[in-house]
């Protein structure tokens, strides 16, 4: 009896630790009787910056993405750097994100309410909702009870970020490490629908594929000379819409594109390169996405359970930009 008890204590810890894993501390509604107004300042304060540029949209859903996949939603992508460490932000791949000053507006407009309440990695993963909801795009269930992390390292970013210039090898490993599979590779990729790219994340591509000055045979010959007009050899300054047309808009023209081999990045066109995700983008090209919202939905809500600290872990930062 003592035996079989022990081995039921056991397997409900084992199911305990699985559920930790997957976000299980998080709930719809986290904030109501802490903070009840805390969503809908949140909402207000983003809606105030979206109005007034959309771009802000693709910025806070790519600083989103940069935060759970490296930690987990925690919120170390916000952490500035000290004279003893340089955080994720100070990474290459991080310093082009965009937004940081919205985060730091609905942190400081919640703590005027509520000090001490709500995380910083909730304020991002509601503000990467509701910013896309703001521009035509789907709303998803975001359960909140997030704590913020207290440590953010250079070195994370550059090993647990996909890098534009992956195979499609690289890029599901790089997602199954995070419980998402070839499916939400595809479908996650579909965000590239809006914002913009800077010449450099691409340029490769263009002008010196192989290292012998060629292209990337893999990519359009007409997009390589549109792109040629618009992005120089030496120019990395320069950026370039990523769904031309409608990159302020939240659709499913993106995976048009990618089966015109016009995707910008090199993991753009690898989606074509297994037969998982090419059978998503093919399918969702023809028929004009039928069911790319909801499947983004879906996957965006699984990506926002990664890895993340509820009940006494990590911290509730007063700024979002610096541990307590």
């Amino acid at each position: 009896m003592a035996s079989t008890l022990k081995c039921l204590s056991l397997l409900v810890l084992a199911f305990l630790v699985i559920d930790a894993a997957n976000g299980q501390g998080l709930k719809l509604g986290f904030y109501s009787k802490t903070c009840p107004k805390a969503e809908s300042i949140i909402h207000e304060t983003v809606a105030s910056y979206v109005s007034y540029n959309p771009t802000f949209a693709a910025a806070l859903l790519r600083m989103h993405f940069h935060d759970c996949f490296v930690r987990g939603c925690d919120g170390s992508v916000l952490l500035n750097s000290t004279s003893t460490n340089q955080t994720e932000k100070a990474a290459i791949p991080n310093l082009s994100v965009r937004g940081w000053s919205i985060i730091d507006a609905a942190k400081a407009a919640v703590e005027k309410v509520c000090p001490g309440v709500v995380s910083c990695a909730d304020i991002l993963a509601l503000s990467a909702r509701d910013s896309v909801a703001m521009i035509k795009g789907p709303w998803w269930n975001v359960p909140t009870g997030r704590r913020d992390g207290r440590v953010s390292n250079i070195a994370d970013a550059f090993t647990n970020l996909p890098a534009p210039f992956a195979n499609v090898t690289a890029l599901k490993a790089s997602f199954a490490s995070k419980g998402l599979d070839a499916k939400d590779l595809a479908i996650l990729s579909g965000g590239h629908t809006i914002g913009v790219a800077a010449c450099a994340g691409f340029s490769q591509r263009l002008y010196n594929f192989t290292g012998k000055g060629d292209s990337d045979p893999s990519l359009d010959s007409e997009y390589v000379a549109r792109l040629k007009l618009k992005c120089k050899p030496t120019n990395f300054v320069t950026t370039a819409e990523m769904d031309p047309g409608s990159f302020k808009t939240f659709d499913s023209s993106y995976y048009k594109l990618v089966s015109k081999r016009r995707g910008l990045f090199t993991s753009d066109a690898a989606l074509l390169d297994d037969p998982v995700t090419k059978s998503y983008v093919r399918s969702q090209a023809i028929n004009n996405g039928p069911t790319f919202f909801k499947d983004f939905s879906v996957s965006m809500e699984k990506m926002g359970a990664i890895e993340v600290l509820t009940g006494n872990a990590g911290e509730i930062r007063k700024h979002c930009a610096f541990i307590n």
